[in-house]
């Protein structure tokens, strides 16, 4: 079997995958591959999302110190690459409410953490119930924290975008090419890979970057590298609203959330680049990364049971009080479409349940665990000698896939991995962003 050779393979076409690809070809002479197993680019997470350009308030600066530096940086590159591409890039801010009096001092921590991770003061306001009224009259609240420095975008545009500035400047891509085994060999990362018409195939290359999604850490477990870990998958929907509701707020409404480490179970108010709304997301144990559907569900059982039965963490999770408590309130509630609009009504009272009937965006969120069955916080990036691997990868991703990438290549260069050549149609300087966001 032939085996094609590359400098560097690049796994997953998702946005992450996608940018690094373009600051590789942009930025050096490496030959670059991506493998991607779907069709199209960001067919899953990427575009599968609530389409915000995060600001960074709300990500602890010491435990969430990576998803917080480059949520602060994402912000003027997504707009600089949206303006430059003629993409919708809406400035629209957002609110984040206390519905709750005691959810006050959350609020003013995160106005901390909002300016310790570079927002400006001029950035982000606390407003109490009455101010939050004036802007926003049929929010109800205890206080509210104001953030203009916040966006709406699609996410999945800009991936096919940055696509095709990596395509045309000469990178390679594999669609419906699904990776099957990895391993190392004499010093390289030997791939075998299979076509959606089950033809395999053998590729390698000196260096393998791991950015399968949800897949990642089956990945790295091939490689025999953080098999300590574990990861849980779990699938959050989104209700669409009537149209009559698209002009109920300004902005998009997101609570403090009653599990601090995990605010993606309280339901939001999203207001989509396109101008619908959504409410959401529930959370709903599945057992794959692309369980969308409860056929896909059940084919994915059994391989999961194997795979984390044995794991030390899944024990010490059962004794962990917090995940105990996502179990018998969080998420079981949220299956309810009833329970989750009520919480939304919480604070946006005007909605009427009966009339939210068309499902919305769905995606599913991995989310790692340690062999002592904590969730782990923040993104991770493993590697060896032949590999890098980023694990973990969840929201603020999205945001954060510009800087992330471009502080990877550079330490890829630093590290005479790749050789530095700078080529035309620069929009950064990557040395400038590695220095803003090096560990």
């Amino acid at each position: 079997m032939q085996v094609k050779k590359f400098d560097i393979i690049i796994i997953g076409g998702g946005i992450l995958g996608i940018s690094l690809g373009y600051f590789l070809t942009l930025n050096s002479d490496a030959n670059i591959v991506i493998v991607e197993r779907e069709k199209t680019v960001s067919s899953h997470t990427s575009s599968r999302n609530t389409g915000k350009v995060h600001a960074p308030f709300l990500y602890d600066p010491t435990r969430k110190k990576i998803f917080a530096k480059i949520s602060f940086l994402g912000y003027n590159m997504w707009e600089t690459y949206s303006n430059k591409n003629k993409i919708p890039f809406k400035q629209d801010g957002v609110l984040e409410i206390a519905k709750e009096e005691k959810d006050i001092k959350v609020l003013k921590k995160y106005m901390e953490w909002g300016i310790k991770n570079g927002l400006e003061e001029k950035d982000i306001y606390f407003l109490n119930d009455q101010e939050t009224k004036t802007i926003e009259p049929n929010v109800l609240c205890h206080g509210s924290i104001y953030c203009k420095r916040d966006a709406s975008v699609d996410y999945g545009l800009l991936t096919t975008t940055l696509k095709n500035d990596y395509l045309l400047a000469g990178g390679k891509l594999l669609n419906l090419h699904r990776v099957i085994n990895i391993k190392n060999k004499n010093g390289n990362c030997v791939i075998e890979i299979v076509t959606e018409n089950r033809e395999k195939k053998i590729i390698e290359s000196k260096y393998v970057i791991n950015t399968a999604g949800g897949h990642s850490l089956d990945i790295a477990h091939k490689l025999e590298i953080g098999l300590e870990l574990f990861d849980l998958h779990f699938r959050g929907e989104y209700w669409r609203a009537p149209e009559e509701y698209e002009k109920l707020t300004s902005h998009s409404i997101y609570s403090v959330p009653k599990q601090q480490n995990f605010p993606f179970l309280d339901p939001h108010w999203i207001i989509k680049a396109d101008g619908h709304c959504e409410i959401g997301p529930n959370a709903v144990p599945v057992f794959g990364p692309y369980s969308y559907n409860s056929i896909d569900n059940i084919k994915n059982f059994l391989p999961k049971a194997k795979e984390i039965l044995f794991k030390k963490g899944l024990w010490s999770l059962f004794y962990n009080r917090e995940f105990l408590s996502l179990l018998t309130n969080e998420i079981a509630g949220s299956l309810s479409k009833r329970i989750m609009i009520q919480r939304v009504k919480q604070f946006l009272p005007a909605l009427d349940t009966k009339k939210i009937t068309t499902k919305g965006t769905a995606g599913i969120r991995s989310l790692l665990i340690d062999k002592k069955g904590n969730f782990i916080p923040d993104t991770l990036l493993l590697k060896n000698s032949t590999s890098l691997h980023i694990l973990n990868y969840n929201s603020p991703g999205a945001t954060g896939a510009l800087p992330l990438s471009a502080m990877i290549v550079q330490e890829l260069i630093n590290d005479k991995l790749i050789n530095k050549v700078t080529k035309d149609n620069q929009v950064w300087n990557i040395e400038d962003i590695y220095s803003k966001i090096k560990f």
